[in-house]
C-alpha cells in the first residue's frame, strides 16, 4: 500500500469491504477449493484442504508465528518436520514461464480464492507476494540469448529472453524474493543433450566464443541488478553433462565455464553484490558425479555451488542422490543444492498436450500419484539437501505454475474448439514448450511443435489456478504438518 492517506484508507476498506475491489474479491464466488472434477476423481483429492477452512489458508495467515511453532501445524497433508534446516535454506522455485502464463490469460488464486495479480495494484494480492506467504524466499529464472526466429517470432517455452528474466526478476524482488539467474548459453532449451550454440556465436572458434560468453554475461548481469532485480546466484550453463554453447570437449567446456564465472566475480565485484556461482548437472550417478568434480578441479574451474537435477521417476532413489550430493560436498569442498525436481499429483493431462510423465509412462513412480504423493516426494528432496549439512544449501521446485492456458478435456463439449484456442494462444504468447518457429533453431528437438505444458500435472497450482497444499511444504518442512 502507498504511505498517503488515500492509499491507507483504500486498504482498510479492502479490508472491510472486500467485494467492492476486484483486486480483493473471490472469483465470481465459486467454489475454488475443489480441483478440477470433470476429469479425474485423483485431482478431487486436493478439495479437502482448500476452501475457507482449509488448513494452506488458515497457516498463510500466520505464518509469522507458525515457523516457530512446536507442535505439528494442522493442515491437509502429512509433512515431516525437518530438523538442521538453516533459516536461510533456499526454497525455490522455478517461475520461468509465468510471464508468459500471464499474458495468456491464466489466472492464479490464493488459498482463499482470491484472485493473485502479476503485477500487484493497490487492493491486490499479488502473486509473487502469495509464493513468499507459502515459504518460498528464491525464484529460479532462465534465460536464452535470442529465443526468436529471423522474423521476430518466439520460440515459446515462456519468451525468456532477457527482457523477460528482469521483468519477471523485478516483481520477485519487490515481494522480498531472492533470483538465481540461469543462463543456458542458448537460444533455447539446454539440457542433456541439447547444449545447441547462439545463433550469434555459430562461427566462432572457443576463444572467440569464451569472450562473448564473459561480455554477455556481464552485459546481461549488468541490466538484470540495474532494473532492480536482486540477483543472488548465477547458474553457467544448465544441466550441463556433454556440452555447453556447441562444445563437448571438457577443455572448452571448462574454458567457457571459467569466463562465466569470471563476469559474474567482475559483477558482483563492481557492483558490491554478493552472488553465487553455480554449475549444474543431470543424469546423476557417483561415477557420472565423481568424474565432473574431478574435471572442474584439475581444470580449476571457479565455482561455489555444485547443483543437480532431481526427478525420482528419472534419476533413482533420493537416497542415491542423497549420498551422491553429500559425496560432492565433503570430498571437493562445495555447496550442493537441488536446481529441480518435481513429482506428478495425477497422471490426466489438461490442456490437450501429451506430459512428460502420463498414463502411457512406464517410468518407476515410487510414491503414490496424488496431493499427498507429491508432498512425499518434494520432502524427501528436502531431507536430502538437509542431510548434506551446512554445504546443502537448498531446493528449487522447477515450474510449479505452467498450467493449462485454458481447462481441456476431451469428453468436454466443444473441446476441439478449445484446442483450437489453446494452440493458437501458445503459439501467439509462447506459453506452450515450443513453437512452430523454434523449429528454425532445433528441428531435432524441442522445435517439434507440440505447445501446451508437458508439466501440468506436476504443478503445485491445479488445472484451474487454485494452489494445492505442496505448495505449503517449503513453510511445513520447518514445523511439520499433520492431516486434520
Amino acid at each position: 500500500m502507498g504511505k498517503n492517506s488515500k492509499g491507507i484508507i483504500a486498504a482498510l476498506l479492502c479490508l472491510i469491504l472486500p467485494a467492492a475491489f476486484a483486486g480483493c474479491a473471490k472469483d465470481g464466488g465459486k467454489n475454488t477449493g475443489s480441483a478440477v472434477t470433470d476429469i479425474s476423481s485423483a485431482i478431487g483429492d486436493a478439495s479437502s484442504l482448500n476452501g475457507e477452512n482449509g488448513g494452506a489458508g488458515n497457516e498463510i495467515e500466520n505464518n509469522n508465528s507458525s515457523m516457530q511453532d512446536t507442535e505439528p501445524v494442522k493442515a491437509g497433508i502429512d509433512v515431516p518436520r525437518i530438523s538442521g534446516l538453516d533459516k536461510d535454506f533456499i526454497c525455490g522455485v522455478d517461475i520461468s514461464s509465468i510471464k508468459s502464463e500471464y499474458e495468456s490469460g491464466v489466472k492464479y488464486y490464493n488459498f482463499k480464492g482470491n484472485a493473485l495479480a502479476y503485477s500487484p495494484r493497490e487492493c491486490e494480492k499479488g502473486f509473487f507476494a502469495f509464493l513468499k506467504e507459502c515459504g518460498i524466499n528464491w525464484v529460479r529464472i532462465r534465460v536464452w540469448n535470442d529465443p526468436y526466429d529471423e522474423k521476430g517470432n518466439s520460440y515459446g517455452g515462456g519468451n525468456n529472453d532477457l527482457e523477460t528474466a528482469a521483468d519477471i526478476g523485478k516483481l520477485a524482488t519487490d515481494a522480498g524474493l531472492r533470483v538465481f539467474i540461469d543462463f543456458h548459453y542458448s537460444d533455447f532449451w539446454a539440457g542433456q543433450g541439447k547444449f545447441q550454440t547462439p545463433k550469434a556465436w555459430q562461427d566462432m572458434d572457443i576463444d572467440s566464443k569464451a569472450q562473448a560468453l564473459e561480455m554477455y554475461t556481464i552485459e546481461s548481469l549488468t541490466k538484470l541488478i540495474d532494473n532492480g532485480v536482486d540477483v543472488g546466484m548465477v547458474q553457467i550453463g544448465n544441466e550441463i553433462v556433454n556440452g555447453l554453447a556447441g562444445e563437448t570437449e571438457w577443455d572448452n567446456i571448462c574454458q567457457l565455464m571459467n569466463e562465466g564465472s569470471k563476469a559474474v566475480r567482475y559483477v558482483a565485484d563492481t557492483m558490491e553484490k554478493e552472488i553465487l556461482v553455480a554449475l549444474h548437472f543431470t543424469n546423476i550417478s557417483e561415477i557420472t558425479y565423481r568424474n565432473i568434480a574431478s574435471i572442474l578441479e584439475d581444470r580449476q574451474v571457479d565455482y561455489d555451488v555444485f547443483a543437480t537435477s532431481y526427478y525420482p521417476f528419472w534419476h533413482g532413489t533420493v537416497e542415491n542422490m542423497a549420498a551422491i550430493m553429500k559425496m560432492i560436498a565433503e570430498e571437493y569442498g562445495k555447496k550442493v543444492m537441488v536446481a529441480e525436481t518435481s513429482y506428478v499429483y495425477t497422471l490426466e493431462d489438461g490442456d490437450g498436450q501429451e506430459q512428460s510423465v502420463g498414463k502411457d509412462s512406464s517410468l518407476p513412480l515410487d510414491y503414490d500419484v496424488s496431493i499427498q504423493g507429491q508432498a512425499d516426494a518434494f520432502a524427501s528432496v528436502i531431507q536430502a539437501m538437509a542431510d548434506a549439512g551446512e554445504a546443502g544449501i537448498g531446493v528449487f521446485y522447477w515450474e510449479p505454475a505452467w498450467i493449462p492456458v485454458q481447462l481441456y478435456n476431451k469428453n468436454m463439449k466443444k473441446h476441439k474448439k478449445i484446442l483450437r484456442e489453446n494452440k493458437k494462444i501458445w503459439e501467439e504468447k509462447g506459453s506452450g514448450w515450443a513453437s512452430r518457429a523454434a523449429g528454425s533453431y532445433d528441428a531435432d528437438g524441442s522445435g517439434k511443435w507440440h505447445g501446451g505444458s508437458l508439466w501440468d500435472n506436476q504443478a503445485l497450482f491445479d488445472f484451474e489456478g487454485h494452489p494445492s497444499e505442496p505448495l505449503m511444504v517449503f513453510k511445513y518442512v520447518f514445523t511439520g504438518a499433520v492431516k486434520k
